[in-house]
């Protein structure tokens, strides 16, 4: 049984000493470096101020989402493709052709297609 220990050992270090000694070079070499260092900044894309759901004053439900760069998107239903929405001057009323919301807090008026001036409230 020593024997088998013994032969086991022996392999193994015979098996480690065929390792490379030599110290690893790293070769931090990057062919991007120049391009990332000369490249525009990154702009990151505007984020959700407020995300609200309306109750309007003919009982349907619309979904508006307010941006920090004065837009908003528009949806009639949750599932809806969301309309994107402008406000001038960064005052409301957001707007897009057939599309107008007026205000971004709790009580604001919506004009979308088959929705004409109606009040809505969070």
């Amino acid at each position: 049984m020593q024997k088998i220990h013994l032969l086991a050992a022996s392999a193994a270090l015979l098996a480690l000493s065929a390792c490379n000694s030599e110290p690893e070079t790293i070769n931090d070499f990057d062919a991007q470096a120049d391009a990332l260092q000369n490249a525009a900044p990154v702009e990151l894309p505007p984020a959700i101020t407020a995300s609200r759901t309306y109750r309007c004053s003919d009982n349907s439900l619309v979904y508006v989402d307010f941006y920090n760069n004065n837009t908003a998107t528009y949806r009639g239903r949750q599932a809806d493709t969301p309309t994107m929405l402008t406000a001038e001057g960064g005052n409301p009323p957001y707007v897009a052709p057939g599309h107008s919301v007026s205000g971004n807090g709790e009580n604001v008026r919506i004009t979308a297609p088959g929705k004409n001036n109606l009040s809505c409230h969070t």
